[in-house]
């Protein structure tokens, strides 16, 4: 049974100052538990009988286990449609032990992107195109925020999310990483040099690249508008135009195998 105090526990894990204060946060959806069970420490599952007896092997490093019926799970889920298990895990220690300096690859630097739809499928994004370490400007929305969690899909337990301020970041890197940002009046992302190691940042969804970290950028890249007749959208939103412009990279790097 999902007791009252547990199911008020899960409920608070809704808010930041809920998640700061515990260290915890919630995961809802089978697949989504599974994917996450050995890269957090997970606190609690609940679901019912049958599923916790089927994935049992993949659950012994759990702390709690918790059969609980489908009322109950309704009553605890922060979704509009609740999922069939739920379950609390462990957030990871800020920065996780992450050294700026030694950076090499592809990296994504989030400046201000407050939506966790948008932050949750950049980190999925990220993830199919092997970005390890994803850094984000402290204004950035929280990657516990449950919304967040939901859209990575998974993703979550293979990219490092890092909250690091552009002034502490950019002068950190090694001087090999070409800092790389998108603009409405960039270069041409098609026809400009993209190296193996860089870092890309994405902007605001509403006010683009903030001027703090704008100072810090190297190469200004656009996704160019293909040529049309009749009205123009005015930009992409910051989570398409993040794979697109990863898929270039990640373009030139297998064509030069």
């Amino acid at each position: 049974m999902l007791s009252k105090s547990k199911i008020k526990l899960i409920k608070s894990l809704d808010s930041k100052k809920g998640r700061e204060e515990t260290g915890l946060f919630v995961v809802e959806g089978g697949k989504s538990v599974l994917d996450l069970i050995d890269a957090f420490g997970c606190e609690l599952v609940a679901a019912d009988p049958g599923w916790l007896s089927a994935n049992a092997v993949r659950l012994g490093s759990c702390r709690e286990l918790v059969e609980a019926s489908h009322d109950e799970i309704r009553k605890a889920s922060l979704l509009k449609n609740p999922q069939d298990v739920i379950a609390l895990f462990r957030k990871r220690p800020a920065n996780d032990g992450v050294c700026i300096g030694q950076l090499s690859g592809l990296t994504l630097f989030l400046d201000n992107v407050q939506d966790p739809g948008n932050l949750g499928t950049i980190i999925r994004v990220a993830d199919w195109f092997g970005i390890v370490h994803l850094f984000c400007s402290e204004g950035s929305a929280d990657v516990y925020n449950p919304k967040v969690v939901q859209a990575t899909m998974g993703s979550l337990a293979r990219v490092n999310v890092h909250y690091c301020a552009a002034k502490e970041f950019f002068p950190a890197l090694p001087e090999s990483m070409k800092v790389f940002g998108t603009f409405m009046d960039g270069d041409n992302v098609y026809g400009s040099e993209l190296p193996d190691d860089a870092v890309i940042v994405m902007g605001n969804e509403g006010n683009g690249i903030s001027a703090e970290t704008q100072c810090f950028i190297g190469e200004r890249l656009s996704i160019p508008l293909s040529p049309h007749d009749g009205s123009r959208p005015e930009s992409l939103n910051v989570a398409m135009a993040t794979a697109i412009v990863c898929s270039e990279f990640r373009r030139r790097m297998l064509k030069a195998i």
